[in-house]
């Protein structure tokens, strides 16, 4: 075995190996994904003005029919060609966070490359023809891609494909937001859902090489900047609860809007290319008198944090524009995220909660700014379910203790409240509606992924249902815990037979003779290749038996073998194993 000293310089080596293996990994994708990430900002910045979508480029528009004209038609050119490129993607839709958590919580660690590089083309569109939709969510997007492809060189270590997705999704939100720490949190708290060192280490280091090539390569400014604040007063920390609280409740409905609408358009009887090009129309339309419901919205937001004051009735009636705007755009169908619409409307609602705040404490209310913050980092923690990763934003932008203290009691009192009333965050809710819930563990994620027929045994007793007694009898004292299914002649199951039924059967009255057909329990369960693992365990949870005999499908009862009880116990303690490894390994 060798000395303890000899097995340390044997481990060294890989060790040193896995510690280089990982750095580089972090550093790779933090640079791809940070350059690719200014890219796309840039694109659709690009797009914005040469669209006329911007502020500054519809003032060089002086014709009013021109001006309409250009308002309606970009956005509905612009959904046309969206529905277009989304019929190339398997699921007819853009990808989103949404689907990056469903990959890393079921274990996949693989985001497809083509359907990736695709949502991210039609969000590009989508945002660029002034659809109300984020930028935030199709760049996480696109860092995970990135980080799951480059991750897919090293294919013998499975979980790399998961730390690569976290790698590019922190570099991404690092070169967003010019706040490594958050893009750090951000991959642990929403995608990866733990902590390990495995992680941790790659993952800081794409988010710090995000921030170093955003900063000191390309000198790029954050999207919005808070001057320097003064300290709220004690007596204002109760109106930073009441911001959460009621924050929770705008973010809900938000999330719903968006839901109906979801399902509106799935009812609708226009065709799913369509849908989108509709939305741009009727956004259009609604931005001739609301301009500021076209794109990201970040020009609004940046004039509120700056200290603007926009009257009372005007804030509500962006507040409502916005979020219907958005509701229908992503509802329809345009790319894009949620993050960038929630930033919009917290920001406007906690504008208005200083006016509010104005009238009760009069000069002791501290300024707009600190309350829009407040009503902004409110709404959007309960929206993506990362309360660390909000308060970190402001902290990392501002470097004001007593900001960050003040937005952390909003976002406590909001998720404690949007928990309740709505879920987790939005990307959950849309995975529960598609029939994955993640609330109850990354184990039920994985369970549900995996079908029976990969774990399916065709060593089975099969008996005709013309097979007498006897011949019964003698193969079921030979099979395992005696047990033998009826298939007829067209390989279709027709019931299962025990031994136990067979004796019982010789030892009552009448006679003994007989075949298979007469021993048939009709109330054994049965499933489908297709039946996730999840729905296996819970549909044989009260079964007596051995083996659950797997059928072909609903409406085809061919019989295609059996699982046994103690192979879906296996399953599951297995599914078990590899989430504490993922979780708790070190390396």
């Amino acid at each position: 075995m060798g000395t303890p000293a000899a097995v340390t310089r044997r481990r060294l080596p890989g060790l040193a190996g896995s510690v280089v293996a990982v750095a580089i990994l972090g550093l790779a994708i933090g640079a791809v994904t940070s350059l690719a990430a200014m890219l796309f900002v840039d694109v659709v910045a690009l797009l914005n003005h040469e669209l006329f979508i911007s502020a500054a480029a519809r003032q060089t528009l002086h014709s009013p029919i021109l001006l309409v004209l250009v308002t309606i038609l970009v956005p509905a050119v612009g959904g046309l060609a969206v529905g277009t490129l989304h019929q190339l993607i398997p699921e007819r839709r853009a990808h989103a966070p949404a689907d990056i958590v469903r990959a890393v919580q079921g274990f996949q660690g693989r985001i497809p490359t083509r359907s990736g590089l695709l949502s991210t083309a039609t969000s590009v569109i989508s945002l660029g023809a002034g659809a109300s939709t984020g930028q935030y969510g199709p760049l996480a997007h696109l860092g995970a891609t990135l980080g799951s492809a480059i991750a897919q060189i090293d294919e013998r270590r499975r979980w790399m494909g998961n730390v690569g997705i976290g790698c590019g999704v922190a570099s991404a939100i690092a070169t967003a937001f010019n706040a490594p720490l958050a893009g750090i949190v951000f991959a642990h708290e929403v995608i990866l859902r733990h902590y390990s060192m495995r992680a941790f280490a790659p993952i800081t280091v794409a988010a710090a090489i995000g921030y170093v090539i955003v900063n000191a390569g390309f000198e790029r400014a954050p999207l919005f900047q808070i001057d320097t604040l003064s300290a709220a007063r004690p007596v204002e920390f109760a109106a930073f609860a009441l911001i959460g609280v009621a924050g929770a409740l705008i973010a809900a409905a938000y999330m719903r809007a968006m839901q109906l609408s979801t399902r509106l358009a799935h009812t609708s009887p226009i065709a799913p290319y369509a849908r989108p090009m509709l939305a741009g129309a009727l956004l259009g339309v609604a931005a001739i008198w609301i301009p500021e419901v076209l794109g990201i919205g970040g020009e609004t937001v940046r004039a509120v944090l700056s200290g603007e004051v926009i009257p009372g009735d005007r804030l509500v009636l962006l507040l409502v524009a916005k979020i219907l705007a958005t509701a229908l755009c992503i509802g329809f169908g345009f790319a894009g995220g949620v993050f960038a619409p929630a930033l919009f409307i917290g920001a406007l609602f906690g504008a208005f909660a200083a006016v509010g705040a104005e009238w009760v404490l009069g000069e002791l209310r501290a300024e707009l700014v600190v309350y829009a913050t407040c009503g902004m980092v409110a709404v959007v923690s309960a929206v993506i379910g990362g309360p660390l990763t909000s308060i970190l934003i402001v902290f990392e932008l501002t470097r004001n203790y007593e900001l960050a203290t003040a937005a952390m009691v909003s976002v406590v009192f909001s998720n404690l409240v949007s928990y309740r009333i709505f879920g987790r965050s939005f990307f959950d809710v849309q995975l529960r509606d598609r029939g994955f819930d993640v609330s109850l563990g990354r184990d039920k994620v994985i369970l549900e992924d995996r079908r029976v027929e990969d774990y399916l045994s065709r060593r089975y007793t099969v008996l005709s249902p013309r097979t007498p007694f006897p011949e019964v009898k003698r193969r079921l004292l030979a099979a395992p815990a005696g047990e033998g299914h009826v298939v007829d002649r067209r390989g279709r199951y027709a019931g299962t037979v025990t031994l136990a039924a067979l004796l019982a059967r010789e030892s009552g009255p009448g006679r003994a003779g007989g075949s298979a057909s007469e021993l048939v329990d009709a109330g054994t369960p049965r499933l489908y290749a297709g039946t996730s693992l999840w729905t296996a365990m819970e549909g044989v949870s009260d079964f007596g038996g051995n083996a659950v005999p797997v059928l072909a499908g609903e409406g085809d009862e061919r019989m295609l073998g059996v699982i046994s009880v103690s192979a879906l116990a296996r399953a599951y303690a297995d599914t078990l194993d590899e989430v504490r490894r993922d979780e708790h390994a070190a390396n």
